[in-house]
């Protein structure tokens, strides 16, 4: 299988305008940025596109812009996730996936059903599903851990490709990548724990940081793949202090304040996110500042 989702994916941001609509035109710069920075492909309506307060109107203009303004043809990934699993069965029925990579799909949230269940719901997903399905573990948000054991069972299924993992379980993912194929995809869904995972046979990344800094993360992949680890990991080391800020107030919150900086849009959430507060604001501008990044990088 040819591995379209090697190196990194931008989990992209949703710009809104001040009115708490998409702005399309802060969108388009922010396909150009991350496409010129070197990015592999693009997630649509993950969580860092806001997906929980996206209607599906929005939703469904947002994929169909994007694929319009895809000069490079990079894949796109549209995020077809919840906890309803009749829901999403309908959901994909009247989406229009053509073009389309791939869909993201997270483990069922507040339900919390037992591995069982997941198992059953990702297999219906899968079974409905005309393109490719890419599982998304992510227990912080989803109170339920995606086990390696249940990940390896759902590997067994012909249209479900690989996993986003977000657990911060280095062994949890160790043993993902141990016993499933070769050709079935460990994305790290954690962007400073990158390196780690590439070095236990990940594929690659999909990013929150790569909205802003795609160069850092094109660098991290080629110096990493040309067994440059050094200059691999000053990419990752670079990165270490922004991170922390990213989350402090909720995602997408932290880095739509980096892209208000670096001029890509307007740092505006919708409820019940607010936008950076004062004290979260310069603490990025200081951080920026400490890593010496110009807009451009």
């Amino acid at each position: 299988m040819e591995n379209k989702f090697a190196g990194t994916g931008v989990a992209l941001a949703t710009p809104f305008d001040k009115n708490q609509r998409i702005d399309f035109y802060s969108l388009r710069k922010l396909l150009v940025h991350t496409a010129k920075g070197g990015t592999g492909y693009w997630i649509v309506c993950g969580t860092t596109g806001e997906s929980a307060t996206l209607t599906i109107s929005e939703k469904n203009d947002l994929l169909q812009f994007i694929c319009e303004n895809n000069e490079q043809q990079l894949p796109v990934v549209f995020g077809i996730g919840g906890n309803d699993t009749n829901q999403l069965i309908n959901t994909i029925r009247n989406t229009s996936l053509d073009g389309i990579a791939a869909i993201l799909s997270v483990s069922p949230y507040y339900n919390k059903p037992t591995q069982e269940g997941i198992i059953n719901h990702f297999r219906i997903i899968a079974d409905a599903s005309p393109v490719p399905v890419i599982l998304y573990n992510v227990p912080g948000r989803t109170s339920s851990n995606l086990t390696w054991e249940t990940t390896c069972v759902l590997a067994q299924h012909p249209n479900i490709i690989g996993i986003k993992e977000a657990s911060g379980n280095l062994v949890q993912c160790m043993r993902i990548r141990l016993e499933t194929p070769d050709d079935f995809l460990l994305i790290s869904g954690d962007d400073l724990l990158t390196l780690p995972l590439l070095s236990i046979g990940a594929a690659g990344v999909i990013s929150v940081l790569a909205n802003a800094f795609p160069g850092h993360f094109k660098l991290l992949m080629d110096q990493y793949f040309a067994k440059n680890h050094l200059e691999a990991k000053k990419s990752v080391f670079d990165l270490v202090a922004i991170n922390r800020l990213m989350y402090e107030e909720g995602n997408p919150v932290g880095i739509k304040e980096v892209l208000k900086q670096i001029h890509i849009c307007e740092n505006y959430v919708r409820p019940p996110l607010l936008p950076a507060s004062e004290k979260l604001s310069a603490e990025i501008a200081l951080a920026l500042e400490e890593m010496k990044f110009k807009p451009g990088m």
